[in-house]
């Protein structure tokens, strides 16, 4: 699905990723952790085609990133704020976001019933503008504008920042299920080790813009990489 060969990323002589090699398949949830300056956003910025690498290339179903705009009918991406439009509310949003998508104002609705609990009775029929929303209802947003139309890989950036506990949950549940989907590949990035493990079957570390680690996940996973972040050996059975 996503294949990445001879990536990298420099700003004058300060190289932030560099990654020779690295395979994606189609219907995986993949999970991105690492300390900040890692390159986890360098990379999801590079796979929207936001910023130029410096060598190498990412191709999605062939397509490559870079050279053409084919993959964008079949991706959608929640990264930060920016990917929002401040002047509008949260339904002229995603009726927005729809009508790129090819859908009308009733499949939004109906695609937005199923979001309700999420939602909390916050965002819907409150006469605000995104510019005016919390940080955490502002993420709502766009994390369910990201699922409208149903793409086929699904980019979200630190998903669970600002969510409060109830909504964490909620979200998790709502990436398990897309991620049973076998046609639907799922990228996170995220500090929170604990919901990235739990929401991916792959989790791939990276240290200073370089793969460190690449594991299938399974109940010593958590064990891991605890140990890595914390530089103390790991207790696994």
């Amino acid at each position: 699905m996503i294949h990445v060969e001879n990536l990298s990323k420099a700003y004058g002589t300060t190289k932030v990723l560099d990654i020779p090699e690295l395979e994606i398949p189609k219907g995986q949830s993949f999970g991105l952790v690492g300390n900040n300056g890692a390159g986890k956003t360098t990379f999801f910025s590079l796979l929207l085609d936001l910023i130029q690498s410096t060598t190498g290339h990412i191709s999605s179903n062939g397509i490559q990133i870079s050279s053409s705009e084919e993959w964008k009918p079949y991706t959608s991406a929640f990264i930060d704020e920016t990917f929002l439009i401040g002047y509008l509310t949260p339904e002229e949003y995603f009726y927005f976001i729809g009508e790129l998508r090819g859908w009308n104002k009733a499949d939004v609705d109906q695609f937005l019933e199923g979001f309700t609990d999420f939602f909390n009775d916050e965002i819907l029929n409150k006469r605000k503008y995104l510019r005016d929303l919390s940080k955490g209802n502002s993420k709502k947003v766009g994390i369910v504008g990201a699922l409208i139309g149903n793409p086929e890989v699904i980019i979200l950036d630190e998903p669970f920042a600002n969510l409060d506990p109830t909504t964490q949950i909620r979200l998790k549940r709502i990436l398990k299920a897309l991620a049973d989907k076998p046609e639907v590949t799922i990228l996170v990035s995220s500090h929170d080790l604990q919901h990235t493990v739990e929401v991916s079957n792959r989790i791939v570390v990276l240290e200073k813009g370089l793969v460190v680690k690449d594991l299938q996940t399974n109940t010593e996973t958590m064990k891991e990489l605890e140990a890595f972040f914390s530089g103390e050996p790991a207790d696994v059975e």
